[in-house]
């Protein structure tokens, strides 16, 4: 395990026991893989695992859309306070209803950022987007149905937004928390599948938005994170070419804390020649310049002009509470 991770688990733990955010039989120790944690919430209470503010909101919109919660059961969250789907839904949904408090937050990394505009349901953002199409032509279970958060690539949030020029651009969100990677290959999945099979079809077209002469080959790419890289990278290009919802631009953005050092390692052995110091560095090589952006989680919502905005009082503060390395501690 990481040492960002295991840096968290007892802060985590003493934020579940003295802050105000939680009920006193939430603020007994959870079951997680079937051991009682103290960095979990008991199984029952799951949804004080949300920010209080958009406990109900988030669980309706969830279920609305059937999106999955990771490891959530009955439809609620995962318990695990580390959770990093979690971590995404608090820092973003208390946005989904703010387009211009969205808009100070984002327009930092987009300059050209005119307004937002809804993205799903009158929300400004939106969770688990799989595009409107099986654009990658990854398996569809039985029923035809496609599971947003499981089973087929998903970005972990999404926003749209009208530029200055006019047009509109999407951005499908890669949101990391505590995930640190090693070097297992992904090549093979256990199930047998050649995933390489999967995705070499858009790998091999003339549009592809890999950098293919710096790339040393396809295999490199079946290694976390830059399997996760690949696939929402394939999934933007694609979005982009349909003109998903109207949308003349696709581009991914990033966002991970500067402190979790852990997520850096170059886990692809042949990736380690484009001499980067870090993973996601080597990726930023090998993806289209203009549609990938990297920011960090401290640099984002460290934006001054978040302090000035009185509807995000109560979120900072809650933030700042849980999440207090944003703050650079």
């Amino acid at each position: 395990m990481g040492r960002f991770l295991e840096q968290e688990k007892p802060r985590q733990a003493s934020f579940k026991a003295d802050s105000p955010y939680f009920s006193e039989i939430a603020r007994a120790d959870g079951v997680y893989k079937s051991k009682l944690r103290p960095f979990c919430v008991p199984l029952d209470h799951a949804e004080e695992n949300l920010f209080p503010e958009i406990r109900q909101t988030a669980l309706a919109f969830f279920a609305s859309q059937r999106i999955k919660w990771h490891d959530g059961q009955n439809g609620k969250p995962n318990n695990h306070l580390c959770d990093s789907q979690v971590c995404c839904v608090n820092f973003l949904f208390p946005f989904a209803d703010k387009p211009s408090a969205l808009a100070e937050l984002l327009r930092p990394v987009y300059p050209d950022l005119r307004r937002m505009l809804p993205i799903e349901s009158g929300q400004y953002v939106t969770f688990e987007w799989i595009g409107q199409e099986n654009y990658l032509g990854e398996k569809i279970s039985r029923n035809g149905i496609r599971t947003r958060g499981a089973n087929c690539t998903s970005a972990d949030a999404a926003v749209l937004f009208e530029r200055t020029d006019g047009g509109r651009q999407i951005v499908p969100i890669e949101w990391k928390y505590t995930e640190s990677y090693y070097g297992t290959p992904l090549k093979i999945a256990k199930s047998g599948t050649d995933r390489t099979a999967i995705y070499r079809p858009l790998y091999m077209r003339d549009d592809c938005p890999i950098n293919k002469t710096l790339l040393p080959a396809f295999d490199a790419l079946f290694y976390e994170p830059f399997y996760q890289f690949m696939r929402q990278q394939l999934l933007a290009h694609e979005m982009e070419r349909a003109r998903e919802l109207c949308a003349d631009i696709a581009s991914v953005l990033h966002i991970a804390p500067e402190h979790n050092t852990d997520f850096d390692r170059i886990t692809s052995p042949a990736l380690k020649k484009l001499d980067t110091k870090t993973a996601v560095c080597a990726w930023k090589k090998l993806a289209p310049p203009d549609r990938f952006m990297i920011v960090s989680t401290e640099k984002l919502f460290g934006n001054p002009a978040l302090d000035q905005l009185p509807e995000l009082t109560s979120w900072l503060k809650y933030v700042h509470c849980r999440y207090r390395w944003v703050q650079g501690e």
